[in-house]
Parts: structure tokens; C-alpha cells; sequence
């Protein structure tokens, strides 16, 4: 096994490749070949990160060759080494076969290492860039400027005072934990139900972390079979498999130096536990059909829908793997248990969809607003957002009406739309009073989970007292 980037030297004469060999086995894998046929075979086998290729050889000329491996293997950085220096030869090779640089004999071995460093710093953009094939003719400052902007953004965009939710909310004791973890390399593991906004906080461990000008990689691990999933996780190489077309360069091997995000974690099958398990603890994957393993450095953050520990007691998830991933878990609450998160949410939302729906300056009229709040809100922030959609794209006029909700929303509410729906719509002062006392309440046993002898705390109630409001207000918890 080995960690060291993979460098071809195609060159017909033994003598030069061994001098190669001699000056770069230090810091570099060296393969050789003395034809374009054995470099293909070589492709074929390895992952290769950079190729030295002589311009003059027998039966074809370097830049020729460079050009079918261009399009047949994009990713190795390609580099031309000549005794020769004509004008055509280096206009063809910038050209036509994307070269990085024409390297002249005689050659000065510390150039030539310092060469081999920047054509590896070249690919890490490359993958960083999530491009498959990079045009090699920008230079690299504008590669590194380029990405060094994108990733500004990224991270504006995604930061911890972006994730939406009340000062008394629940979600503010969740990010605090997840701000404090994001500066520490550990494994994350959030749990949550589905559209509770598990990969936007994971994006903000991220981007908040030093590893935030790295890349962030994210896949489904519970979208595809075990063979394409280790394929897009780990690499594979052409002919690997029915299917496998051409080189792929893993989604672990792209977040080298970043972050992997791997959703639905716990939707993955037992064999394919096992292969996760091992890329974590050796800190190395082995694309299909390649026989040398490769060195990533990732931070991990998983994320589920399911509780695993009551899966790895069920022996449906590997304990040892749980573990590994639940280094430090966070568990993301449903909105039913923020009710005060939801107008805020829900007028982001509008914002963001009006303007893509080119329809600004609406708004919710207060019964609407009123109706979401009490809502119970199953399929969380996304059917938030599905809701807002629907009522944007039914809005006649600038207020939107409760009778722009969908039908399911108007007929289920939460306890607290219980208590208002049992009193009618606010009319007298007593009336608007025990709402504002129902709503509280609500608030109030969202807020602790339940926790009665926090809620009688935080209310000034006996908990004799509260159970009986409770009662009136049909706020009881069901079961």
C-alpha cells in the first residue's frame, strides 16, 4: 500500500526514466512505461496524478499522446519533457493537449520536484472544483482566485447565524453545540426527521470549521445500491464493473482536506458497513478494480432519519460503526416542538419564493400566519416550504388568506390550534386571554418537551395547577 502521488513517465530511452525515477521515488510513486500502449495499460490499472511524457518516441509524438489521454483519462495533470523546444510543438501542446507545462532537457531536479508539486496542487483544485476535466490553460493563480471566491460566498451563505429560529427556541441550544464542535476535527453525527434541515446545519459545521476552504461533498448514501455507492464514495476504475464506462474519482477522494457529508446513513446495507467502517479507521479507500490504495483525509458528518442505537440493538447497524460516526451527536427537533420558529421561517420563505416566482409584495394576513403557527407540520421545514409555494402561486391579491392553505392544513392543527379552534375565533377580552394562555402553554411544553415540572417552573403554575389547564386547553399529550 501506498500514500504517495502516482507520477507516469512515458519515455522510450531506460536511461531517462531511470534518472526520473532516481530524482522523484523520494516524494513521488514513479511508473514507467517506453510506449503510449504500456502508459494506456497503466491508466487502465492506476489512479495517476501527474504524466511526464518525452515529445519525440517512436510511432507517436508526445503531444499527440497527450491529446488521446486527454480525452480518455481528463484528470492527470499532463506535462511534456523534450530536448527539443520548436514553436509548433509548444503551441500544439497548450492547445490541443491542455499541457501544463513544457519542461526542457537538460532538466534541474529541484525544478523539476517543484513542478511536480504544482501540477499536484493543480489536480487538488481540480477536484476541489468538482469539475471532471479542468481546462489546463488557466493559469493557477485565476484557479485559486476563482475558488478562493466561491468558497467566500459559501461560507457567508452558510453560517450559524443564517439557520433561522427564535432567541426561545430549542434549535438555539442545537447550534450552539454544533458552533462549538464545528472547531474540533471529530466525527458529527446529526439525527432528526426528515426536513428538519440536517444537511444545512451540517454545511455550517463546515463552512465555520478550519477545514472550510476545503471542499463540502455530500451523497445519499439511502439512493443506491451497494456497487454504485462504493463506486461514487471510493472511485473505481474503467471496466471495474457492468456499467463502469470510464475513471471515476470518489466522492472520499474530492473531499480530501474537506468534509464528506453522508445522508441517510443508516439506510446503508451491512456489507457496505462494513467497507465505510474500514475507509474511517484507515483513513484510506482502494477504488474498484485499482490495486493500490489511496491516502484521504476527511472529516465526517453523517446524518439519519433513524435511531440508530435502536438499530444497532436490532442488529441492523454495525455497533462498532455507530460509534466511529456518533463521536458527537446532535439531534435537530422537529418543528412541531418550535412553534415559535414558524413565523420567521415562513416569512424567509415567502421572501425567497415570491422572488422566484416573480411575485414580490406579499404577505401573510394574520389568520393565515395564525393557522401555519398552530400547525403541527409533519414533513417539517420542506412541506413548510412546499405550503408557502402553494399559497404564492393561488395569491389573487397582496394578503394571503387562510383560504390559500392546502386541506390537510386547515383540518389538522396542533394541541394549541385544539384550544383556539374549541373557542371560536378571538372575540371578547376573555376569549383572546385564554388563547394567549393556550398558545404559551404550547409554547411552553414545546420548548421543554414536555418536561411538566420545567413548564410549572416557567409559567409560576403548581403542577396540579398546570395539569388542569392543560386539561381545559386540550393540551395533554396523547399516550
Amino acid at each position: 500500500m501506498t500514500t504517495l502521488p502516482i507520477i507516469l513517465v512515458v519515455d522510450d530511452e531506460k536511461q531517462s526514466q531511470e534518472a526520473l525515477r532516481r530524482v522523484l521515488a523520494d516524494e513521488f510513486r514513479v511508473l514507467t512505461a517506453s510506449t503510449a500502449e504500456e502508459a494506456e495499460d497503466l491508466l487502465e490499472q492506476e489512479m495517476v496524478h501527474a504524466i511526464l511524457c518525452d515529445q519525440r518516441m517512436p510511432g507517436i509524438q508526445g503531444v499527440e499522446f497527450l491529446k488521446t489521454v486527454r480525452n480518455r483519462w481528463p484528470d492527470p495533470v499532463r506535462m511534456i519533457i523534450s530536448g527539443y523546444s520548436e514553436a509548433e510543438d509548444i503551441i500544439a501542446g497548450v492547445n490541443e493537449a491542455g499541457i501544463y507545462q513544457y519542461i526542457t532537457k537538460p532538466w534541474e531536479p529541484d525544478e523539476l520536484v517543484q513542478t511536480l508539486h504544482g501540477a499536484l496542487r493543480l489536480y487538488d483544485l481540480q477536484l476541489e472544483s468538482a469539475q471532471a476535466s479542468l481546462d489546463l490553460k488557466v493559469p493557477q493563480a485565476a484557479l485559486q482566485k476563482s475558488i478562493a471566491s466561491k468558497t467566500g460566498t459559501l461560507k457567508r451563505q452558510h453560517h450559524f447565524d443564517g439557520i433561522i429560529h427564535a432567541p426561545d427556541s430549542p434549535l438555539a441550544e442545537v447550534i450552539e453545540m454544533a458552533r462549538k464542535v464545528s472547531s474540533f476535527d471529530i466525527s458529527v453525527l446529526i439525527t432528526g426527521e426528515s426536513g428538519t434541515g440536517k444537511e444545512l446545519l451540517a454545511r455550517a459545521i463546515h463552512y465555520n470549521s478550519p477545514r472550510g476552504n476545503k471542499p463540502f461533498v455530500v451523497e445519499n448514501c439511502g439512493a443506491l445500491p451497494d456497487q454504485l455507492l462504493e463506486s461514487e464514495l471510493f472511485g473505481c476504475k474503467k471496466g471495474a464493473f457492468t456499467g463502469a464506462y470510464e475513471d471515476r474519482i470518489g466522492l472520499f477522494e474530492q473531499a480530501s482536506g474537506g468534509t464528506i457529508f453522508l445522508d441517510e446513513i443508516g439506510e446503508t446495507s451491512p456489507a457496505f458497513q462494513v467497507k465505510l467502517l474500514r475507509v474511517l479507521q484507515e483513513g484510506e479507500i482502494r477504488p474498484l478494480g485499482a490495486r493500490l490504495t489511496r491516502k484521504v483525509d476527511v472529516r465526517v458528518i453523517a446524518a439519519t432519519n433513524r435511531n440508530l442505537e435502536e438499530e444497532v440493538r436490532g442488529g441492523h447497524f454495525r455497533r462498532d460503526l455507530f460509534y466511529r460516526l456518533a463521536a458527537f451527536p446532535i439531534h435537530l427537533p422537529p418543528l412541531r416542538e418550535r412553534p415559535m420558529d414558524v413565523p420567521m421561517l415562513a416569512e424567509r420563505l415567502l421572501g425567497d419564493t415570491a422572488k422566484g416566482f416573480g411575485r414580490p409584495n406579499l404577505r401573510f394576513g394574520p389568520d393565515s400566519m395564525a393557522q401555519m403557527r398552530n400547525y403541527d407540520w409533519p414533513g417539517n421545514v420542506r412541506e413548510l416550504q412546499n405550503e408557502i409555494q402553494r399559497m404564492v402561486a393561488l395569491a389573487e391579491g397582496g394578503v394571503m388568506g387562510p383560504d390559500l392553505l392546502s386541506p390537510r392544513l386547515r383540518s389538522r392543527v396542533c394541541p394549541a390550534g385544539r384550544a383556539l379552534a374549541d373557542h371560536g375565533e378571538p372575540g371578547t377580552l376573555k376569549e383572546q386571554v385564554e388563547a394567549l394562555e393556550a398558545r404559551l402553554l404550547a409554547e411552553s411544553l414545546a420548548r421543554h418537551r414536555w418536561n411538566i415540572t420545567r413548564v410549572a417552573e416557567e409559567t409560576g403554575l403548581s403542577r396540579v395547577g398546570l395539569r388542569a389547564k392543560l386539561r381545559r386547553y386540550g393540551l395533554e399529550r396523547d399516550g
